[in-house]
């Protein structure tokens, strides 16, 4: 009887043993899956306004500079013309996209960390990959480096925040579009496959080697000291290679340096397809034109979120594309929420008056 007994209560802390461990396998696999996180931005508060600076007008004579850089699109015009009408020119700096940059396949970062179920779930869910051999892009032959490597989904915002909160009057200098959600990453099959990515830029080829990765060293330096170089386009200055057009980031340094470096080659990849057009330089002061290599002295960006980068650093608090992430990204990052958001700031070029 008293075997009896024993042989019971041994068989019941087997029981709530086991049970135990299953539950905790199970909450280690829920936590292992990306989790979904974000925050409505506070467009007064949150967003960096000092980038729209500086404000210039008849080519480079300028308004109001406030510190903040600004790459030159333009000559000295005293007036200019669209058809028959003459206007002035002006120069600027228009907020007019946001991104997500995330682990978590549809989450909607900057729309308060929202995940609708709005299709199948994307095969990578992204956040630092494995310890792997990192080949050049394009296939090219050779291993430059071992790292850690990591797949990120980005979501495209059209969001031109003078016209969404009625700042200024109606211009045809200015964005009137509605805010949209433009692009899901989930949805685009030549996010997640290379091969497939390389039909739309087949030029990948020609950079997969030494030679080409490491002339982007060049392109570090120019971006750390003001712009990159737009004759390189194929790198993405201290933050890696833009090709492939893909969210896998080959050598993950920190979530900052991957998601900025998904971040600009979305924004190539979208100028390669006419998505997205240019706005600067004299071409565009009758209206944005088809850019298929993107100019990344044409865009400035700041952190929306987990952290706003509000605090300035040199008086800013936004950098032009492939400007090292070491400086303004410390603090950025939090524990359990890898997921990201930017405030994208384009150049902007019009014909006031004519336009």
């Amino acid at each position: 009887m008293i075997m009896s007994r024993s042989l019971v209560r041994l068989s019941r802390a087997l029981c709530a043993c086991a049970l135990l461990l299953l539950s905790s396998v199970n909450v280690f696999a829920q936590s292992s899956n990306p989790v979904c996180t974000g925050r409505f931005p506070d467009f007064l508060n949150d967003i960096c306004w000092s980038c729209v600076f500086p404000l210039k007008v008849m080519g480079n004579a300028t308004l109001y500079a406030g510190g903040q850089e600004d790459s030159l699109t333009m000559g000295r015009k005293l007036v200019c013309n669209c058809g028959i009408k003459v206007g002035i020119p002006i120069s600027f700096w228009e907020p007019s996209r946001m991104a997500d940059v995330t682990r978590a396949p549809y989450c909607l970062v900057n729309l308060g960390g929202i995940q609708p179920s709005v299709g199948p779930h994307a095969t990578q869910y992204g956040g630092i990959v494995d310890e792997t051999s990192i080949t050049t892009p394009g296939n090219g032959a050779g291993v430059l480096f071992t790292g850690d490597a990591s797949f990120w989904q980005i979501h495209w915002y059209i969001n031109p925040l003078y016209a969404a909160l009625g700042l200024v009057e109606q211009s045809n200098c200015l964005e009137n579009k509605g805010f949209d959600l433009a692009y899901l990453s989930e949805l685009d099959p030549t996010h997640s496959d290379p091969e497939l990515e390389n039909l739309i830029s087949p030029d990948a080829y020609l950079f997969g080697n030494l030679i080409a990765q490491s002339i982007c060293g060049a392109d570090c330096v120019a971006a750390t000291v003001g712009f990159g170089l737009s004759t390189l386009y194929w790198c993405a200055g201290c933050n890696g290679s833009t090709f492939p057009l893909t969210g896998r980031v080959e050598a993950h340094v920190g979530d900052i340096q991957a998601t900025s470096l998904v971040l600009q080659r979305l924004s190539a990849k979208l100028h390669r397809v006419l998505v997205q057009w240019s706005g600067a330089g004299e071409r565009a002061m009758c209206g944005p034109y088809p850019q298929p290599l993107m100019d990344k002295r044409n865009y400035k960006y700041s952190v929306t979120n987990p952290v706003a980068q509000t605090e300035k650093i040199a008086g800013r608090c936004c950098q032009p594309y492939g400007r090292t992430t070491t400086v303004f990204g410390a603090g950025k990052a939090l524990p359990g929420r890898e997921n990201y958001g930017y405030q994208i700031f384009r150049k902007r070029d019009c014909c006031q008056g004519a336009y």
